[in-house]
């Protein structure tokens, strides 16, 4: 199974560090926070994985990261020009995918504890569809909330104000190459961009989006606040 990593964001809300590089490469514990999912996946025994970035810092990718050899993986990179939402960003990846061929996706500023293998061997046995990672959580109003029937999402309410549940979708997604249809599917949301959680609503409404929880601590590291709090787990190995 090949791996997805978006890294393309600007990171608006970690300014004035982000002015300096991409927010991706930003230190947390001991290495920038891409390591951590090459990491993730490299123990997951995914070996093939695209690399999606931006114009900023494009060069230093290439200096820490190189060809992947040090992480034991092959490493591809994608140029995304212009910030069209996770979904446009996903869309770069249809080349490196064959038909039928099912892989797993990473939000670079994703950082997790759990190890990706067990999830990713149930989804190599799911006949056909996608599989999202959930995590309970404080506050579910700032996130994508899933409603739950069995063993499958029926629909993701985007940031509810009231929800109907605690649980949130992260940034951890899995696929068939089927998703790259659906994301010529959708439209561009009111923030002009296109929505992952639209495409995984489309999966729900064929009965074919599955879920694991996380049992570990996970966080979007997007927030001064939670690079902070991110790099205190990672530093210390909790």
């Amino acid at each position: 199974m090949k791996g997805v990593i978006l890294a393309g964001g600007t990171g608006t809300r970690l300014r004035p560090l982000t002015n300096l590089m991409n927010k991706h490469l930003l230190p947390v514990g001991r290495f920038p926070m891409i390591h951590y999912g090459i990491k993730k996946m490299a123990d997951a025994g995914i070996k093939n994985i695209l690399l999606v970035i931006g114009k900023q810092s494009a060069g230093l990718y290439l200096d820490y990261l190189g060809s992947g050899k040090e992480f034991g993986v092959r490493l591809t990179y994608k140029l995304q020009d212009q910030a069209g939402g996770i979904a446009e960003a996903l869309s770069l990846a249809s080349e490196f995918i064959s038909t039928g061929e099912k892989f797993v996706v990473l939000l670079g500023d994703n950082l997790f504890n759990d190890s990706l293998l067990p999830y990713v061997k149930e989804f190599h046995e799911q006949p056909q569809g996608a599989k999202v990672l959930l995590k309970q959580v404080p506050d579910p109003r700032r996130y994508g909330v899933p409603i739950i029937k069995g063993t499958r999402i029926t629909t993701i309410i985007e940031k509810p104000q009231d929800p109907p549940t605690s649980y949130c979708v992260t940034g951890i997604y899995m696929y068939d190459s089927q998703v790259f249809e659906l994301v010529d599917k959708i439209h561009p949301s009111s923030r002009g961009e296109l929505e992952i959680t639209d495409v995984n609503n489309l999966f729900a409404a064929m009965g074919t989006l599955t879920y694991n929880v996380l049992s570990g601590w996970w966080m979007d590291a997007g927030t001064l606040e939670s690079l902070h709090e991110a790099g205190s787990k990672l530093l210390h190995g909790e």
